[in-house]
């Protein structure tokens, strides 16, 4: 029995028993994940296609370790003009063993839920508030300065240096 499964953002063909290295993976060393994302299952002669996913299907595995992959050498050159640039890169990876092909009957995991997201979505930015009369203008930043002279409806900002923000915001 084989599958086709998405696993971070790449198809990989795997079996039971099989060492899988991916782009590394958020979970620990020995810890055992899951991949909901199955295209295909192949057993024997039947094949089952999903359109997009297999409804119900899984692929669980576990995580064998964290490691680097072999470094790839990224060399740029220009002729004639002196230009030469040498770059190395390892991408970070994991390795995992499948343990097990689920056609059906699988459960889905509950997405997680991120109230952060949430909660910046649904709060509308806020206007810069309006300095206090005793207030000092200098020790705002020149883009707090350049929100509060939009907010108060001031023009031309954009070529203006701080010292000219603060003059035409005290007035």
């Amino acid at each position: 029995m084989y599958a086709i499964v998405e696993i971070a953002g790449q198809q990989f063909k795997v079996a039971k028993d099989q060492k899988v290295f991916v782009n590394r993976l958020s979970a620990d060393e020995g810890s055992k994940v899951s991949f909901d994302n199955v295209l295909l299952i192949g057993d024997g002669g039947k094949v089952t296609v999903g359109a997009p996913a297999i409804n119900g299907a899984q692929v669980g595995a576990k995580v064998v370790k964290h490691l680097k992959g072999d470094k790839v050498i990224v060399f740029k050159k220009k002729r004639r003009k002196g230009y030469r640039v040498k770059n190395g890169h390892r991408q970070h990876l994991s390795q995992i063993v499948i343990e097990s092909i689920v056609a059906a009957g699988a459960k889905k995991a509950a997405p997680k839920a991120e109230p952060k997201k949430a909660a910046k979505a649904e709060a509308p930015k806020a206007a810069p508030a309006a300095p206090a009369a005793g207030e000092d203008l200098s020790k705002m930043t020149v883009a707090q300065l350049k929100d509060l002279a939009k907010a108060k409806g001031i023009t031309g900002i954009s070529s203006m240096k701080k010292a000219d923000l603060i003059e035409a915001l005290s007035k």
